[in-house]
C-alpha cells in the first residue's frame, strides 16, 4: 500500500496526482539517460524529447489535453524544471528516458524520480542563444545549423543549456531569452533567432593605421649623389710569398686598368648604399638618376679604354713555301 505522501512503486503512478485535477496528466517516473534505452534513435540524446511508457499514452488519450503534447519536468528535491516534448511511448513501466543534457540541467542521476505533467505553451516568436565555447564560431552558417538541429526539440525554456551535435562534435547553447514567455513551443512557428558572443570570446583589438605620406613630401633619394667610401674592399689584393724565399715579380704592368671614368660609373651603380635620411614609419622609394652617357663621352672612353682583338696573332707552325 502507498499513500499520496509516499512515492508509488515502480510501474505505478498517481492517476491524478497532487494538484493534477481533471484533464491534467501528472505523474512521477524514474529517470534514465537515453543510453540505457536499447532502441533509442541516434539523435535522441541530442534533442529535447523524452520516451514515456505506453500506460502514459492510455491515460493521456482519456484526458482532454491540447496537442502537440508538451510536458514540464521537475526535480522537486532542488526545485529545478524544464520543458520537453515526447518522442515515443515505448519505455518500461515506471521509467522515463531523458536526454543527457536535460538530466544535467535538472541535476538528476539515474533512478531519481521526476515529476512529469502536461502543459500548454505559446508559440515562440524570438529566442536568443549564447554558445558556451568559441569553437561554435568555426561553423560557417550557425543559423542554418541551429534551424536544422532545433527540429529535434519541441520547446525551449529560458535558462536551459541545450546541446546540439554537428560534424560529430557537441556544442552547448544557453537559452538567454525567449518570447513571448519564458517557456515557448517551437513546433510550426515563425521564430527569429539571435546569438550573443560566445563565452570566452575576445574582440580583436583595432590596428592603428599607418601614417600616409604624400608623394610630394617624399624625400627623393639620389644614389649618384651619395658619397661613396674612399676605401673599397678588393678581393685577392694582398701579396703572396714563395716557399723558396724568392721575390715574386709583380705583374701590375701587364694588368689592364679600366678608365677612371668607367670605374666611377661602376662604383655608382653598386647596390647596398644606405639611406641616411631614413625616417621610422616612412617608406621611401629611391629614384636614381639615369646614367646615360653622351656620344662624346662614349668616344673618349673608346679612345682611352681597352679595344678588343687588336693584337698580332702568332702561328705555332709556319706554312711551307710552295715550290715554283
Amino acid at each position: 500500500m502507498w499513500s499520496f505522501f509516499s512515492y508509488p512503486p515502480e510501474g505505478m503512478g498517481f492517476p491524478f496526482a497532487l494538484g493534477g485535477g481533471r484533464g491534467t496528466f501528472c505523474d512521477n517516473f524514474k529517470c534514465y539517460s537515453m543510453v540505457y534505452f536499447s532502441s533509442a534513435k541516434v539523435d535522441a540524446d541530442h534533442g529535447g524529447k523524452i520516451i514515456l511508457p505506453p500506460s502514459a499514452l492510455e491515460r493521456l488519450a482519456r484526458l482532454n489535453i491540447t496537442y502537440p503534447m508538451l510536458f514540464r519536468l521537475t526535480n522537486d528535491m532542488i526545485n529545478r524544471h524544464t520543458h520537453c516534448g515526447v518522442l515515443e511511448f515505448s519505455a518500461e513501466e515506471g521509467r522515463v528516458y531523458v536526454p543527457k543534457w536535460m538530466l544535467g540541467h535538472l541535476m538528476a542521476e539515474a533512478g531519481h524520480l521526476l515529476k512529469i505533467e502536461n502543459v500548454t505553451l505559446p508559440l515562440a516568436t524570438f529566442s536568443k542563444f549564447q554558445p558556451q565555447s568559441v569553437d561554435f564560431l568555426d561553423i560557417s552558417n550557425p543559423k542554418a545549423v541551429l534551424e536544422l538541429k532545433l527540429r529535434l526539440f519541441a520547446c525551449l525554456t529560458k535558462g536551459d543549456v541545450i546541446q546540439i551535435n554537428y560534424n560529430e562534435k557537441n556544442y552547448e547553447l544557453l537559452v538567454l531569452e525567449t518570447q513571448p514567455n519564458n517557456a515557448v513551443s517551437i513546433i510550426e512557428c515563425d521564430m527569429k533567432v539571435d546569438f550573443a558572443a560566445p563565452v570566452g570570446y575576445k574582440e580583436p583589438q583595432p590596428v592603428e593605421p599607418m601614417e600616409t605620406v604624400d608623394h610630394d613630401e617624399q624625400s627623393t633619394y639620389d644614389a649618384t649623389t651619395t658619397e661613396l667610401p674612399t676605401k673599397e674592399f678588393k678581393a685577392f689584393s694582398g701579396q703572396g710569398q714563395r716557399l723558396d724565399g724568392k721575390v715574386k715579380k709583380s705583374n701590375d704592368s701587364n694588368q689592364t686598368q679600366l678608365p677612371q671614368k668607367q670605374q666611377v660609373t661602376q662604383s655608382k651603380r653598386e647596390r647596398g648604399i644606405p639611406n641616411y635620411n631614413y625616417v621610422k614609419g616612412r617608406i621611401t622609394f629611391a629614384r636614381a638618376k639615369s646614367l646615360k652617357m653622351t656620344s662624346e663621352e662614349a668616344m673618349e672612353e673608346t679612345e682611352e679604354g681597352f679595344v678588343p682583338f687588336q693584337g698580332n696573332g702568332q702561328a705555332l707552325r709556319k706554312k711551307k713555301r710552295s715550290k715554283k
